[in-house]
Protein backbone atom coordinates (compact mmCIF):
# COMPACT_ATOMS: atom_id res chain seq x y z
CA UNK A 1 0.00 0.00 0.00
CA UNK A 2 1.53 3.62 -0.90
CA UNK A 3 1.87 6.00 1.77
CA UNK A 4 -1.07 7.92 2.32
CA UNK A 5 -1.05 11.51 1.80
CA UNK A 6 -1.24 13.72 5.25
CA UNK A 7 -2.94 16.46 3.62
CA UNK A 8 -5.67 14.08 3.08
CA UNK A 9 -5.63 12.77 6.30
CA UNK A 10 -5.84 16.09 7.81
CA UNK A 11 -8.64 16.95 5.12
CA UNK A 12 -10.60 14.08 6.27
CA UNK A 13 -10.29 15.12 9.71
CA UNK A 14 -11.59 18.41 9.64
CA UNK A 15 -14.28 17.76 7.67
CA UNK A 16 -15.64 14.68 10.14
CA UNK A 17 -14.94 17.09 13.02
CA UNK A 18 -16.87 20.55 11.17
CA UNK A 19 -19.78 18.14 9.83
CA UNK A 20 -19.16 19.82 6.59
CA UNK A 21 -17.26 20.58 3.95
CA UNK A 22 -17.37 24.66 3.85
CA UNK A 23 -16.79 24.78 7.38
CA UNK A 24 -13.57 22.29 7.42
CA UNK A 25 -12.15 24.36 4.31
CA UNK A 26 -12.79 27.44 6.36
CA UNK A 27 -10.64 26.24 9.18
CA UNK A 28 -8.00 25.31 7.29
CA UNK A 29 -8.00 27.51 4.92
CA UNK A 30 -8.35 26.11 1.89
CA UNK A 31 -11.29 26.08 -1.02
CA UNK A 32 -13.89 23.92 -0.56
CA UNK A 33 -13.10 22.21 -4.04
CA UNK A 34 -9.91 21.74 -2.94
CA UNK A 35 -10.83 20.12 0.54
CA UNK A 36 -13.46 17.85 -1.72
CA UNK A 37 -10.63 16.87 -3.75
CA UNK A 38 -8.76 15.86 -0.91
CA UNK A 39 -11.27 14.01 1.10
CA UNK A 40 -12.21 11.93 -2.38
CA UNK A 41 -8.41 11.47 -3.10
CA UNK A 42 -8.41 9.90 0.31
CA UNK A 43 -11.17 7.68 0.32
CA UNK A 44 -9.90 6.74 -3.44
CA UNK A 45 -6.46 5.40 -1.72
CA UNK A 46 -8.14 3.23 0.78
CA UNK A 47 -10.46 1.55 -2.20
CA UNK A 48 -13.97 2.57 0.86
CA UNK A 49 -16.17 5.26 1.58
CA UNK A 50 -15.88 7.57 4.50
CA UNK A 51 -18.92 9.29 3.82
CA UNK A 52 -22.55 9.34 2.47
CA UNK A 53 -23.36 12.64 1.04
CA UNK A 54 -26.96 13.42 2.14
CA UNK A 55 -28.43 16.57 0.20
CA UNK A 56 -25.86 19.18 1.28
CA UNK A 57 -25.22 17.29 4.67
CA UNK A 58 -22.09 15.04 4.77
CA UNK A 59 -22.57 11.87 6.84
CA UNK A 60 -19.59 9.33 8.62
CA UNK A 61 -19.88 5.15 7.19
CA UNK A 62 -18.96 2.77 9.78
CA UNK A 63 -15.19 2.57 8.03
CA UNK A 64 -15.31 6.76 8.36
CA UNK A 65 -15.98 6.52 12.18
CA UNK A 66 -13.70 3.61 12.45
CA UNK A 67 -10.58 5.97 10.63
CA UNK A 68 -11.66 9.12 12.49
CA UNK A 69 -10.72 6.77 15.85
CA UNK A 70 -7.26 6.51 14.73
CA UNK A 71 -7.01 10.15 13.07
CA UNK A 72 -8.08 11.41 15.91
CA UNK A 73 -5.10 10.48 18.01
CA UNK A 74 -2.67 11.77 15.04
CA UNK A 75 -4.42 14.91 14.99
CA UNK A 76 -3.68 15.20 19.09
CA UNK A 77 -0.87 14.53 18.54
CA UNK A 78 -0.02 17.13 16.52
CA UNK A 79 -1.93 19.81 18.19
CA UNK A 80 0.56 18.85 21.12
CA UNK A 81 3.60 19.79 19.68
CA UNK A 82 2.14 23.01 18.63
CA UNK A 83 0.84 23.33 22.18
CA UNK A 84 4.16 22.32 23.65
CA UNK A 85 5.95 25.62 21.16
CA UNK A 86 3.22 27.74 22.48
CA UNK A 87 3.51 26.59 26.32
CA UNK A 88 7.39 27.50 26.46
CA UNK A 89 7.69 30.49 23.90
CA UNK A 90 6.69 33.17 26.57
CA UNK A 91 7.60 34.39 29.92
CA UNK A 92 5.06 35.12 32.49
CA UNK A 93 2.68 37.22 30.29
CA UNK A 94 0.89 36.90 27.13
CA UNK A 95 -2.57 35.44 27.43
CA UNK A 96 -4.16 32.43 28.88
CA UNK A 97 -7.72 31.04 27.53
CA UNK A 98 -10.15 30.15 30.70
CA UNK A 99 -13.41 28.04 29.89
CA UNK A 100 -16.28 27.61 32.40
CA UNK A 101 -19.66 27.17 31.92
CA UNK A 102 -22.18 30.20 31.29
CA UNK A 103 -23.04 30.40 34.82
CA UNK A 104 -20.05 29.90 36.09
CA UNK A 105 -18.28 32.60 33.93
CA UNK A 106 -20.39 35.19 35.00
CA UNK A 107 -20.87 34.84 38.37
CA UNK A 108 -17.58 33.16 40.15
CA UNK A 109 -15.35 33.91 37.60
CA UNK A 110 -15.03 37.78 38.18
CA UNK A 111 -13.64 37.64 41.20
CA UNK A 112 -11.02 34.73 40.02
CA UNK A 113 -10.03 36.82 37.25
CA UNK A 114 -9.49 41.14 39.15
CA UNK A 115 -6.98 38.70 41.17
CA UNK A 116 -5.26 37.44 38.74
CA UNK A 117 -5.53 41.42 36.88
CA UNK A 118 -3.93 42.28 39.82
CA UNK A 119 -1.17 39.72 40.57
CA UNK A 120 -0.50 39.25 36.97
CA UNK A 121 -1.20 42.42 34.99
CA UNK A 122 1.01 41.26 32.19
CA UNK A 123 -1.51 38.41 31.63
CA UNK A 124 -4.23 38.96 29.04
CA UNK A 125 -7.40 36.65 30.03
CA UNK A 126 -9.42 35.29 27.35
CA UNK A 127 -13.05 33.67 28.93
CA UNK A 128 -14.65 31.00 26.73
CA UNK A 129 -18.22 31.01 28.67
CA UNK A 130 -19.90 27.75 27.23
CA UNK A 131 -21.65 25.08 28.88
CA UNK A 132 -19.75 22.67 26.09
CA UNK A 133 -16.96 21.51 26.67
CA UNK A 134 -14.42 23.16 25.23
CA UNK A 135 -11.52 20.74 23.35
CA UNK A 136 -8.33 21.44 25.05
CA UNK A 137 -6.06 19.58 22.73
CA UNK A 138 -7.31 22.09 19.64
CA UNK A 139 -6.55 24.48 21.95
CA UNK A 140 -9.94 26.12 22.11
CA UNK A 141 -8.83 26.78 25.99
CA UNK A 142 -5.73 26.45 28.19
CA UNK A 143 -7.24 25.73 31.07
CA UNK A 144 -11.36 24.39 31.80
CA UNK A 145 -13.24 24.48 34.95
CA UNK A 146 -15.25 21.50 34.53
CA UNK A 147 -17.84 19.36 36.34
CA UNK A 148 -16.76 16.23 35.18
CA UNK A 149 -13.21 14.18 35.53
CA UNK A 150 -11.10 14.88 31.90
CA UNK A 151 -11.44 11.16 30.04
CA UNK A 152 -8.98 11.97 27.05
CA UNK A 153 -5.30 10.96 27.15
CA UNK A 154 -2.93 14.04 27.61
CA UNK A 155 -5.35 15.81 29.51
CA UNK A 156 -4.30 16.67 33.22
CA UNK A 157 -6.86 17.15 35.84
CA UNK A 158 -6.53 18.13 39.43
CA UNK A 159 -10.14 17.73 41.17
CA UNK A 160 -10.87 20.62 43.57
CA UNK A 161 -13.91 20.04 45.69
CA UNK A 162 -17.12 18.69 45.33
CA UNK A 163 -20.26 21.63 46.02
CA UNK A 164 -23.61 21.49 45.54
CA UNK A 165 -27.03 22.58 43.99
CA UNK A 166 -30.55 23.07 45.14
CA UNK A 167 -33.75 24.31 43.62
CA UNK A 168 -34.20 28.02 43.54
CA UNK A 169 -37.40 30.85 42.94
CA UNK A 170 -37.55 34.15 44.11
CA UNK A 171 -39.40 35.47 46.75
CA UNK A 172 -42.05 36.87 44.88
CA UNK A 173 -43.08 33.26 43.08
CA UNK A 174 -42.81 31.26 46.80
CA UNK A 175 -45.58 34.64 48.01
CA UNK A 176 -47.85 33.62 45.26
CA UNK A 177 -47.24 29.86 45.29
CA UNK A 178 -45.86 29.04 48.61
CA UNK A 179 -43.02 26.04 49.14
CA UNK A 180 -43.07 23.40 47.75
CA UNK A 181 -43.64 20.08 50.28
CA UNK A 182 -40.97 17.74 48.85
CA UNK A 183 -38.68 17.01 45.65
CA UNK A 184 -42.46 15.18 43.77
CA UNK A 185 -44.05 19.06 44.34
CA UNK A 186 -41.53 20.25 41.30
CA UNK A 187 -42.85 18.56 38.50
CA UNK A 188 -45.85 21.15 38.75
CA UNK A 189 -44.62 24.15 40.48
CA UNK A 190 -43.09 25.54 37.00
CA UNK A 191 -39.86 24.07 37.09
CA UNK A 192 -37.49 25.30 33.76
CA UNK A 193 -35.52 23.13 32.35
CA UNK A 194 -32.17 23.36 30.19
CA UNK A 195 -32.37 22.30 26.48
CA UNK A 196 -30.29 19.01 27.04
CA UNK A 197 -32.21 15.56 26.89
CA UNK A 198 -30.43 14.36 29.61
CA UNK A 199 -32.14 16.56 31.81
CA UNK A 200 -35.95 15.15 32.62
CA UNK A 201 -34.12 12.24 33.23
CA UNK A 202 -32.05 13.27 35.68
CA UNK A 203 -35.07 15.22 37.64
CA UNK A 204 -36.64 11.43 37.37
CA UNK A 205 -33.66 9.98 38.94
CA UNK A 206 -33.56 12.34 42.10
CA UNK A 207 -37.58 12.39 42.54
CA UNK A 208 -39.22 14.36 40.29
CA UNK A 209 -41.61 13.11 38.03
CA UNK A 210 -41.44 15.07 35.02
CA UNK A 211 -41.50 14.85 31.24
CA UNK A 212 -39.56 16.91 28.50
CA UNK A 213 -42.59 18.06 27.15
CA UNK A 214 -44.00 19.48 30.64
CA UNK A 215 -41.52 22.30 30.75
CA UNK A 216 -42.65 25.19 29.45
CA UNK A 217 -39.64 27.16 29.40
CA UNK A 218 -35.87 26.24 28.43
CA UNK A 219 -32.66 26.79 27.48
CA UNK A 220 -29.17 26.39 26.57
CA UNK A 221 -28.13 29.32 28.46
CA UNK A 222 -28.00 28.28 32.66
CA UNK A 223 -28.01 32.42 32.83
CA UNK A 224 -30.65 33.06 30.79
CA UNK A 225 -32.69 30.52 32.61
CA UNK A 226 -31.46 31.93 36.33
CA UNK A 227 -32.59 35.88 34.98
CA UNK A 228 -35.96 34.01 34.89
CA UNK A 229 -35.99 32.80 38.07
CA UNK A 230 -34.95 36.09 39.36
CA UNK A 231 -38.25 37.75 37.99
CA UNK A 232 -39.88 35.15 39.41
CA UNK A 233 -40.98 33.13 36.24
CA UNK A 234 -40.04 29.88 37.72
CA UNK A 235 -37.73 27.54 39.57
CA UNK A 236 -34.62 25.97 38.41
CA UNK A 237 -31.95 24.20 39.87
CA UNK A 238 -28.53 26.23 40.63
CA UNK A 239 -25.37 25.95 42.73
CA UNK A 240 -25.46 27.18 46.02
CA UNK A 241 -22.35 29.40 45.48
CA UNK A 242 -24.18 31.39 42.85
CA UNK A 243 -27.67 31.37 44.81
CA UNK A 244 -25.32 33.28 47.79
CA UNK A 245 -24.66 35.97 45.34
CA UNK A 246 -27.97 36.46 44.21
CA UNK A 247 -30.45 38.81 46.36
CA UNK A 248 -33.84 37.77 46.55
CA UNK A 249 -33.72 34.37 45.59
CA UNK A 250 -35.35 31.07 47.58
CA UNK A 251 -33.80 27.98 47.97
CA UNK A 252 -37.26 25.77 48.34
CA UNK A 253 -36.21 22.68 50.02
CA UNK A 254 -33.39 23.81 52.34
CA UNK A 255 -33.29 20.41 54.17
CA UNK A 256 -32.72 18.56 50.79
CA UNK A 257 -29.77 16.52 50.50
CA UNK A 258 -27.54 19.00 47.35
CA UNK A 259 -26.99 17.71 43.87
CA UNK A 260 -23.44 17.01 43.99
CA UNK A 261 -21.59 19.53 41.59
CA UNK A 262 -17.81 18.41 41.22
CA UNK A 263 -15.17 21.13 40.45
CA UNK A 264 -12.29 20.06 38.38
CA UNK A 265 -9.37 22.20 36.87
CA UNK A 266 -7.88 20.92 33.86
CA UNK A 267 -5.41 21.60 31.52
CA UNK A 268 -3.20 20.21 28.46
CA UNK A 269 -0.28 18.08 29.69
CA UNK A 270 2.09 20.17 27.09
CA UNK A 271 0.90 23.31 28.87
CA UNK A 272 1.78 22.33 32.22
CA UNK A 273 5.67 24.18 32.03
CA UNK A 274 4.06 27.35 30.80
CA UNK A 275 5.11 29.73 33.65
CA UNK A 276 1.73 31.68 32.87
CA UNK A 277 -0.77 28.80 32.63
CA UNK A 278 1.19 27.61 35.95
CA UNK A 279 0.23 30.90 37.43
CA UNK A 280 -3.28 31.05 36.51
CA UNK A 281 -3.34 27.73 37.37
CA UNK A 282 -2.60 28.30 40.80
CA UNK A 283 -4.59 31.40 41.24
CA UNK A 284 -7.61 29.97 39.64
CA UNK A 285 -7.03 26.46 42.27
CA UNK A 286 -6.84 28.36 45.09
CA UNK A 287 -10.27 30.21 44.65
CA UNK A 288 -11.95 27.75 43.54
CA UNK A 289 -11.10 25.90 46.78
CA UNK A 290 -12.68 28.46 49.00
CA UNK A 291 -15.98 29.82 46.92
Amino acid sequence: MKAMDWNHIRAFHATAVAGSLSAAARQLGLTQPTLSRQVLALEADLGVALFERRGRKLVLTRTGLELLDHIRIMGDAANTLVLAASGRAQEIGGRVCLSATDTFAAHILPGIVARIRSEAPQITIAIVASNEISDLHRGEADIAIRHVRPDRPGLVGRHIRDTGAGFYASGDWVARNGLPGGLADLATAGLMGFDDPRFPGYLREIGIPIAAEDFRIVSESSVVIWEMVKRGMGVAVMMHEVAARTPGVVNLLPDMVPIPVPIWLVTHQALESSPRIRLVQSIVAEELARI
